[in-house]
């Protein structure tokens, strides 16, 4: 790997696996749960996940559109498929084209009503994936309290390699 806009890719696909995950976990969790608080509380987190990477894709510059809200309340899960797609397929465009140079650019962003902040490129995307794994363990959480079993999305599961010899039996 050279260079950080390779960093952020190869971060950016672990989220797209893990991500595909978590959907394919709530739609495991029983249609007689989907009414539970703990359900529509999971649907709307991934929901706000994607609504924010949106968010950020308008403030970076990327985009004049944002599908979906930062927030959401009863958003309908059998949207989440073809919104995650729309997403991947915004931030794969743009970060297929970053470019290291990109990185210290200053984002202006707040809200037009209070106070204004600037961040860098490089600032907005490592909060990007910090808030999308603060999001997932909450959404883990949620599934267990429904009974279910959420996926693993820790990045070292997802990059490992076995050493010489297969992996312990408990991985």
């Amino acid at each position: 790997m050279s260079g950080k806009p390779e960093i952020y890719r190869r971060w950016f696909d672990f989220e797209k696996d893990v991500h595909r995950k978590v959907l394919s976990s709530l739609a495991a969790v029983p249609p007689d749960k989907w009414a539970a608080p703990e359900f529509k509380k999971a649907v709307d987190l991934m929901a706000h996940i994607l609504g924010t990477r949106w968010f950020w894709l308008e403030r970076i510059g990327e985009t004049s559109e944002r599908p979906l809200k930062m927030f959401t309340k009863d958003f309908p899960f059998a949207d989440l498929s073809a919104r995650l797609s729309e997403t991947d397929t915004a931030w794969d465009g743009y970060l297929g084209r970053l470019r290291e140079e990109e990185l210290p650019r200053a984002v202006v962003w707040g809200r037009a009503e209070g106070p204004r902040f600037s961040n860098t490129v490089e600032d907005l995307l490592t909060q990007l994936f910090g808030h999308s794994a603060y999001h997932r363990g909450q959404i883990a959480l949620l599934l267990r309290q429904l009974g279910c079993e959420p996926p693993e999305t820790e990045f070292l599961f997802w990059s490992r390699t076995p050493a010489g010899g297969s992996p312990p039996a408990f991985l």
